[in-house]
């Protein structure tokens, strides 16, 4: 009787130990697959957000302001192009100012200055002749921020009238392709080019397209200046 009872009770432990350690594995198991879960999850994040966490702070545009690529010594100043003026440690002094259609600028303590016509190292040396006056040693730059002057026009009869940017060789046949070729009408014969001369007048130069485009006359498929006029009648 005693063996019987001691038996019972001793699978009644038993049961119960079982009970306990089934319960210690389960939330051993789920703890494991939450940890797995976490950590696949952090595996398929997108390569975009990755980028993102690895990429560095952005920090501010530093470089200097872009200039025009042109020679100081050798290009010629017109009218419409954008100087900076530069005097130093002389901010109030210091402009950014296109030229204006008379080919002048008008400076503090200079007054008007003549920039057409002039390479910048010219204008520089005029400018600072002119501060002379008024202080011991000034010291100027100028350059040419925008290039404006250098573009020619093409008017009349062409598909897409209008000024032209003069940044390479260009000729009346190159100008006719730029403006989208002629429209219907277009007298392709008495095409001319308009061209300021040394006086202040207009000189007028011919251009037979019919002509051209066959080979004769070559000498009219003139290369274009700046400031020219392409006139399809």
């Amino acid at each position: 009787m005693y063996s019987q009872e001691w038996g019972l009770g001793n699978r009644a432990v038993l049961g119960l130990t079982l009970l306990v350690l089934a319960g210690f594995w389960a939330a051993a198991a789920s703890g494991q697959n939450s940890t797995n879960s976490t950590s696949g999850a952090k595996q398929e994040l997108p390569e975009s957000a990755v980028a993102a966490e690895s990429a560095p702070a952005a920090t501010p545009d530093t470089k200097p302001p872009r200039v025009a690529d042109v020679p100081p010594a050798s290009f010629v100043i017109g009218t419409d192009d954008v100087l900076n003026i530069n005097v130093w440690k002389e901010p109030e002094l210091s402009r950014s100012l296109p030229v204006r259609p008379d080919g002048m600028i008008t400076l503090p303590l200079v007054g008007e200055v003549k920039a057409k016509g002039q390479t910048p190292i010219q204008l520089q040396d005029a400018i600072t002749t002119e501060l002379k006056k008024y202080m011991a040693d000034p010291q100027v730059t100028v350059m040419v921020a925008q290039v404006n002057s250098l573009t020619f026009n093409v008017v009349g009869l062409v598909l897409k009238p209008g000024y032209y940017p003069l940044t390479r060789r260009m000729t009346v046949l190159d100008a006719i392709a730029l403006a989208g070729g002629f429209q219907p009408f277009a007298k392709q014969k008495k095409i001319y080019v308009l061209r300021a001369a040394g006086n202040g007048k207009q000189v007028r130069l011919p251009f037979n397209y019919k002509d051209v485009i066959k080979g004769n006359r070559p000498d009219e498929n003139i290369e274009l200046q700046p400031r020219d006029t392409v006139v399809v009648p």
